[in-house]
């Protein structure tokens, strides 16, 4: 973030009271954004000594990310203004604007935890779910005026990672989608709203590549580790700048197409061609090359985005040399 998007993200959740039910490292570190972000945060779990504890953690913690330059300086000094543990969830949500339920992923114990939130929040509170599995319309049984819960679910770790799924359930509010959105957008975080459908996107994605390259390794065409290596240093080394539609693009839509017809002398079911592919082919739309696509990026922008794309790989590529190899090996 930049120190305007900074100032202007405090300045727009100055006013905001937040309650994080599960203050455990996912709410922990949720609490910490939403905070540096702010908004007043309650943070509440299954005693008030547990709640106390973990605000001591994120408050030794913050000193820790400022050391490593990970957190600006002063952060913990706004952490102690914003934060603060309460003794039970009651009295968290008592007067909370906004809810996030962080607990643990088990539909009993999320039920319960959602129930005693609904009792004793405000009935225009708004109220988000961290779960990255469960479904959304499945968890607003136990709320009561069901359209202002959703999901809001922060990625692991969540001080670091932009991203945060935002997914309606059939019986949300618009407006309650778009409070969720602009109180991340306030911690400094990117938003996309998905449907409340299995996995979501985040995971279906992310276990669809996982599910491909544990084949991979069981088949004894690869390792593990070269596996990897191949995924961190040609697609992967793309992603943080381009998602699969804009690199698809890039391509050519029609090499994809032919690249699916390719796989599919192997794997004839797994990899058919998404019918969203074809239509557009069938249609004259490949991509950059004809200023339409998934995207329609006009085709006079291609010189510009080539230039972005390779400044961007080169500086990936510093990056990683700078920091060295991760400690895994």
């Amino acid at each position: 973030m930049t120190t305007s998007e900074t100032t202007e993200g405090n300045a727009n959740n100055a006013a905001r009271k937040i309650a994080v039910v599960g203050s455990g490292y996912m709410g922990g570190g949720i609490a910490q954004v939403l905070a540096l972000g702010g908004a007043r945060v309650a943070l509440a779990d299954v005693s008030a000594e547990v709640a106390q504890k973990n605000y001591d953690r994120l408050l030794v913690e913050s000193d820790q990310f400022i050391a490593d330059g990970l957190f600006p300086e002063g952060s913990t000094e706004i952490l102690k203004q914003n934060l603060w543990a309460a003794k039970d969830i009651e009295e968290a949500v008592s007067d909370a604007d906004f809810i996030e339920e962080c607990v643990p992923e088990v539909l009993e114990i999320k039920h319960q935890s959602l129930a005693r939130i609904s009792a004793a929040a405000r009935p225009d509170a708004v109220i988000g779910s961290n779960t990255s599995t469960i479904s959304i319309a499945s968890l607003a049984e136990a709320v009561t005026h069901p359209e202002r819960f959703l999901g809001v679910h922060f990625s692991n770790p969540s001080p670091f990672i932009p991203g945060v799924e935002i997914i309606p359930h059939a019986e949300t509010s618009a407006a309650t989608v778009a409070a969720s959105r602009e109180l991340v957008h306030a911690a400094g975080k990117q938003t996309a709203v998905v449907k409340d459908v299995t996995g979501f996107v985040l995971n279906r994605l992310q276990y669809a590549l996982f599910h491909e390259a544990a084949q991979l390794v069981e088949q004894g065409i690869a390792t593990a580790d070269d596996v990897d290596t191949l995924v961190r240093t040609t697609f992967g080394f793309r992603l943080p700048f381009f998602g699969p539609f804009a690199i698809a693009d890039m391509a050519g839509l029609d090499v994809y197409n032919f690249c699916y017809k390719s796989l599919q002398t192997g794997f004839p079911e797994r990899f058919a061609t998404p019918k969203i592919l074809s239509d557009l082919v069938e249609a004259g739309k490949l991509g950059t090359k004809t200023g339409a696509g998934f995207l329609n990026v006009p085709a006079e922008r291609t010189p510009e985005l080539i230039a972005y794309r390779n400044k961007a790989y080169v500086a990936m590529q510093k990056l990683i040399e700078e920091l060295g190899p991760a400690p895994i090996n």
